[in-house]
């Protein structure tokens, strides 16, 4: 499933193949900080790192906490500033996973839910606010990528864990799971199955 969101190209998987000695990212982002698990095109696990997305100093989740402590022209120039912050560090964690890891084919990132337009609405909003702030950092995300001509792959939480097993041919990808951690030692935790296995439905031509 590829969809376009505000601030980014759209780009399609559809016409994109995963390279033999390449691989796609999948992420599982939180409040400033993200893990980022890369497989290749067999689900073989290639690289894993937890990444920081906000300057220290900076508030991770400024359209639902700091900012409801400010007028609104300075809760909204918070926002820009995070936001800025979270660009460049995306930037740089996406570089940092292109040098260890060649010919990466996209990136798989969470679907975001629909919000009003502007950030004002969002810091205003009860629900927007709620989750405004982890939009913005897969938006960071999806544009860091989109600027190095990666494909982004959206994908649903709630059924990806089935998917990968289906592209996999398992029954259980928490036992999957339990069998990588095993093999390669911490950290390894949900975020890293739930990042490995949107990676891996991102790369099998199913989802394409």
């Amino acid at each position: 499933m590829s969809s376009a969101y505000p601030g980014t190209k759209g780009l399609s998987l559809a016409n994109w193949d995963v390279p033999a000695n390449g691989g796609v990212i999948g992420v599982s982002d939180h409040g400033g900080w993200a893990v980022l698990v890369t497989v290749a095109r067999d689900g073989k696990l290639l690289d894993r790192r937890r990444v920081e997305l906000v300057d220290e100093g900076l508030p991770k989740i400024p359209h639902h906490s700091e900012g409801q402590l400010l007028p609104l022209d300075e809760a909204v120039e918070l926002v820009e500033r995070v936001r800025r912050s979270a660009e460049s560090h995306a930037a740089l964690a996406l570089e940092a996973v292109a040098t260890a890891v060649p010919h990466i084919a996209g990136i798989a990132l969470r679907k975001c839910p629909h919000l009003p337009p502007t950030i004002a609405e969002r810091i205003q909003n009860y629900r927007a606010r709620n989750i405004a702030d982890w939009v913005m950092y897969r938006i960071a995300l999806a544009r860091a990528a989109e600027a190095r001509g990666w494909p982004v792959h959206w994908y649903e939480t709630k059924s990806v864990f089935g998917t990968a097993c289906r592209t996999l041919g398992i029954e259980d990808f928490g036992a999957y799971s339990l069998q990588v951690r095993k093999a390669i030692g911490p950290p390894w935790d949900k975020n890293h199955a739930l990042a490995m296995a949107a990676a891996i439905v991102a790369a099998a031509p199913a989802a394409k």
